[in-house]
């Protein structure tokens, strides 16, 4: 297929042109990498909607743009492509929709074409086939301001005249030059009918060609690629390194963890201490003593033993983001891209199962990009294992209440945070030992090349990492107030039901004991009880809800009344059950919201039931083994 030529000509002999019309919609469009969302973002301000293509699975995100005089104008951000000759489900979403091809989907009436400043001659390659679409375009090449920094050089009004476009240069990540998008939506509202001069574009039959294209233009338009002196290359051929490069990734892994628990522990006991306070005080002001039992025990127990976690959360996402603005993780891509062959995965999976260590319902969102179908149903099928942040709240608990804090290495790394490390490792080499599985029988394919385009070091910005946390934060306090309340509130009801004589059952002849028992010989094997059996059960909705049920059951508990959540486990459960535990968490999928995205991706309600019953079978059997070795020992 071409890459700027016979097609592209075509799409505007079909294409209406407005002349003074009205526009409504506009299309950004970038390669991966180009700084799209964070100018999607800046743009938009975050007033955004998400949505589905009808008919795909691809998520369709647009936003009401602000600061250019009208309100009404939408921003649409298609994914992000290479070319428009790709395979996979993303770039035929964003071909479709730029081709007016995507029915139910709003038809771009322009384009904003982002294009990476530090990369010009490659990202170049995407101008040609954008402006053969006939739509009026404006090119805006980010990151001019490193670009510049670096020593590199553009002139945009050459360009401009070699495109038959207009060109900006301006900088997503601190808002510079966006003026020109401003400008560039005013006219074309006001009739005067700018648009990208396509005829004029050679006609290029292959990729190769269209390279030499690209080069020529650059050459043409005086741009100056940043010098590759400094910083940057010394730091590829440290942290590439066929030794040092993984071994400074397992340094980060385990000095990210580190972090976590040596400052973020303190942050949840102080968060522990006012919400205790906050407890009680809005316990004691209510006037009626079973009121007071309903905030105490049926609400405020349960939510309170989940958000103490939010610090260590946000503090875990900070730290990703970091890596992941800085340009390092796209490096630990690279890295673990042999891994990722030796048990038959593409390269390009490793970028889904990195993000399902914040939540697997992204991450298996982000396998569209693969294009051999098999390679991505294995890489969904073993998403769910990799640790996401819904275990944190259950992995924090126990490791707290049942290793104690000791230092392993100095200052540097402590026997907690080797632990969390070690659990995190163990849900990895689950999903390798799977994949591997996978790929060797049912969905054995043929392997594919991994192409990554390496993005240029840089520090993260404030505003980027904030608003980071703001959503995950968010996302999380959002879950504890809604779900995890509905639940606990539940449990506590049935916790005191049925009434005998006008009064309260008891724990055990509650309901909610009554089926807590009648699962316990099940579960003993593994060192539970029936109250960690009823945790099992609600966390099934989602994984972190189990926290709250415990304090919500243990906290009506006479006998554990008055402990903390962590002493009342260890009250009740032995090591090797705590142990069992969090090895339980490890492999299970409790997860209906990831059951859900992996039937919408599959199609097919066979593949999350079947790996919901293989995860299921592995998690019982783990936890089974490791109750059982643990109890021997001791």
């Amino acid at each position: 297929m071409n890459c700027c030529g016979p097609e592209g000509v075509g799409v505007l002999d079909r294409v209406e042109r407005r002349a003074g019309g009205r526009i409504s919609a506009l299309a950004l469009v970038g390669p991966p990498n180009s700084g799209k969302s964070t100018l999607f973002n800046r743009l938009t301000g975050l007033r955004q909607k998400v949505a589905n293509y009808p008919g795909v699975t691809v998520e369709q995100r647009s936003g009401k743009m602000r600061g250019i005089g009208r309100n009404d104008l939408t921003l649409i951000d298609l994914p992000g492509i290479h070319s428009l000759t790709s395979y996979s489900e993303d770039a035929k979403v964003a071909i479709d929709v730029l081709h007016g091809r995507m029915q139910g989907a709003q038809t771009p009436d322009a384009v904003l074409l982002v294009l990476d400043a530090l990369q010009l001659n490659r990202q170049l390659m995407l101008a040609g086939p954008v402006l053969a679409l006939g739509l009026p375009t404006l090119v805006l090449l980010n990151m001019s301001d490193l670009m510049q920094s670096r020593g590199g050089e553009i002139d945009p009004l050459a360009l401009a005249r070699e495109l038959g476009a207009p060109v900006a240069l301006i900088s997503a990540s601190k808002g510079t030059g966006l003026e020109a998008v401003a400008s560039f939506a005013a006219r074309l509202t006001g009739g005067a009918g700018e648009q990208a001069q396509a005829a004029q574009l050679p006609v290029l039959q292959n990729p190769a060609s269209c390279r030499q294209w690209a080069a020529q233009v650059s050459s043409r338009t005086k741009y100056k690629a940043p010098h590759s002196r400094g910083w940057t290359p010394k730091l590829d051929n440290l942290l590439l390194h066929k030794i040092w490069g993984p071994l400074i990734f397992l340094v980060v892994v385990a000095g990210v963890f580190q972090v976590v628990f040596s400052a973020g522990l303190p942050l949840s006991d102080w968060m522990t201490a006012v919400l205790t306070r906050w407890g009680a005080a809005a316990a004691q002001s209510v006037p009626y003593p079973w009121l007071q039992l309903l905030l105490r025990d049926g609400i405020w127990n349960g939510v309170q033993a989940v958000l103490v976690f939010l610090p260590q959360i946000l503090l875990l996402f900070l730290l990703i983001g970091v890596l992941e603005d800085s340009g390092y993780l796209a490096r630990a891509a690279l890295i673990a891209d042999r891994v990722m062959r030796s048990i038959g995965l593409n390269g390009k999976a490793f970028i889904p199962l990195l993000s399902a260590y914040a939540c697997a319902v992204p991450a298996i969102m982000a396998t569209r990009t693969i294009e051999n179908k098999r390679d991505r149903m294995a890489t969904i099928l073993v998403a769910p294992f990799m640790t996401c942040s819904a275990r944190l709240p259950i992995y924090t608990l126990m490791i707290a209440a049942f290793i104690p804090n000791r230092r392993i290495l100095g200052n540097f790394f402590g026997l907690r945070a080797a632990v969390m490390l070690s659990l995190y490792l163990l849900g990895f080499l689950a999903a390798l030992a799977t994949a591997r599985l996978l790929k060797s029988s049912i969905l054995k394919a043929n392997s594919a090349p991994f192409i990554l385009e390496l993005p240029q070091y840089r520090w993260p910005t404030l505003r980027s990492m904030g608003l980071r946390l703001l959503d995950r934060g968010s996302v999380f306090v959002k879950q504890t107030g809604t779900v995890i309340l509905a639940v606990t509130f539940i449990l506590w009801v049935l916790s005191i039901l049925p009434f005998h004589h006008g009064a309260a059952s008891s724990l055990t002849e509650s309901v909610i004991g009554r089926l807590g028992h009648s699962i316990e010989p099940l579960i003993r094997p593994l060192g539970f009880n029936w109250k960690i059996g009823i945790g099992l059960l609600s966390s099934i909705i989602a994984r972190e809800v189990i926290v709250g049920t415990l304090g919500t059951l243990y906290g009506a508990d006479p006998a554990t009344q008055s402990l903390t959540l962590q002493s009342a486990l260890r009250h009740d459960m032995t090591l090797g059950g705590a142990v069992a535990l969090v090895v339980f968490f490890a492999f299970a999928m409790q997860c209906t919201s990831t059951l859900a995205v992996v039937r919408r991706e599959t199609n097919s309600w066979r593949w999350p039931l079947a790996q919901f019953l293989y995860m299921s079978v592995l998690a019982y059997g783990a936890a089974l083994a490791a109750n059982q070795i643990l109890s021997h020992i001791h």
